[in-house]
């Protein structure tokens, strides 16, 4: 009784149920080809939960995922995942991807990129075969599908992942996405198909704090079966701001190094392995570099940013690239209230403390503060 199947091809049992071999048969329905996904060739085989390191920036989105991949289509569907480059979101994708099949060996799953899923419909097209696409796609159990963003201004694979989505969602199958914003932020991507984004839950990964990266660096380590000392998992991640990627990158560099040389990891030779990594990373940030980076931001003018006017527009802006001064130069409360409209430096810091106190409780303030840092980090 319990693997009676229900709409969509779920069992009671919540499981997926294969589609029937006799499919074709049934009176009423189109032809449907199950396509056999090789999910061992689509997936990393390293981008698991159990590798994944969880901080203070990814625990919600870790969370998401997990519950995803424990009741697909059942949690939230879809689950729609944002974040910088190179922050983690592919990994908890692969990682929903790995733990469904775990679970239920039977379910299909899809992983691509948005880039993918636009060359095989141009390939479909050109040798006209729509319908064998559309069967791929839509008969999938999960689809996990990477940078949504690069569909902009593509209207015609906008037009059939749209019906795609419609399908699945329909059909209760799982569809997770990733983008390196969210979706009220596409603003070349239809309304319709960002309205669906939003149908399930948005979760954003935000850079890792220190304690994060040397924890990945740590964990990193291990998998290269390499014994990393804290001393130079601190400097490492103390030097390197970018990303997780910059930051295991410069790990396997250093770890390469010292083993092709026979020297042992120390923070001397990661001082010397690393230079270059480093160099690239301390880029020279100004007041002024701040005031261009925070005025292109809010779509403001930079004598706008740099004057006395107080309207409404323009006072949180100018207090957000205040705060930023103070975070990310050596310049002093008296020489920011100079640069910022001869400001008295009791102004200035309230600027910045009132930035600080908003940023605890509004998540768009935090990435939208960690997004211009990123931009002038270049």
């Amino acid at each position: 009784q319990a693997q009676r199947l229900h709409a969509g091809g779920l069992r009671a049992d919540g499981g997926f149920a294969p589609a029937p071999a006799h499919a074709h048969s049934l009176p009423g329905r189109a032809t449907q080809v199950r396509f056999d996904w090789d999910t061992a060739a689509q997936l990393n085989p390293r981008y698991t939960f159990d590798a994944f390191v969880i901080g203070t920036g990814n625990q919600f989105a870790h969370a998401a995922a997990q519950a995803v991949a424990e009741r697909p289509s059942k949690a939230y569907n879809p689950l729609f995942l944002y974040g910088g480059v190179g922050m983690g979101k592919t990994h908890l994708m692969q990682a929903i991807g790995h733990e469904v099949k775990r679970r239920q060996p039977e379910a299909s799953i899809c992983y691509l990129s948005s880039e993918k899923f636009t060359n095989e419909m141009i390939n479909s097209l050109r040798y006209d075969k729509m319908i064998s696409f559309r069967d791929k796609f839509r008969n999938v159990d999960v689809l996990l599908i990477d940078d949504i963003q690069f569909l902009a201004q593509k209207e015609r694979t906008q037009e059939e992942f749209f019906h795609t989505f419609n399908a699945l969602h329909e059909s209760m199958k799982q569809i997770v996405i990733a983008s390196d914003r969210p979706p009220k932020e596409l603003a070349e991507i239809e309304d319709r198909l960002r309205n669906r984004f939003e149908w399930g839950l948005i979760a954003d990964i935000q850079p890792p704090d220190l304690e994060t990266k040397v924890a990945i660096l740590q964990k990193k380590a291990e998998s290269e079966r390499v014994s990393l000392p804290t001393d130079v998992a601190l400097f490492i991640a103390s030097n390197i701001r970018s990303n997780v990627r910059e930051l295991e990158g410069a790990l396997i560099r250093l770890i390469a190094y010292c083993s092709l040389t026979a020297v042992e990891v120390t923070t001397q030779t990661a001082q010397q392995v690393l230079k270059n990594f480093i160099e690239a990373q301390t880029k020279k940030i100004t007041i002024e570099s701040i005031q261009k980076a925070v005025a292109e931001q809010f779509g403001l003018r930079l004598t706008e940013i740099k004057a006395k006017n107080n309207s409404r527009a323009i006072v949180r802006p100018r207090q957000i690239a205040m705060y930023l001064t103070k975070h990310l130069t050596d310049a002093s409360l008296p020489e920011i209230g100079r640069q910022f409209g001869g400001k008295h430096h009791t102004t200035v810091m309230h600027s910045i403390d009132k930035i600080e106190q908003l940023r605890q409780g509004d998540k768009d303030l935090s990435r939208t503060l960690n997004k211009i840092t990123e931009t002038l980090n270049g």
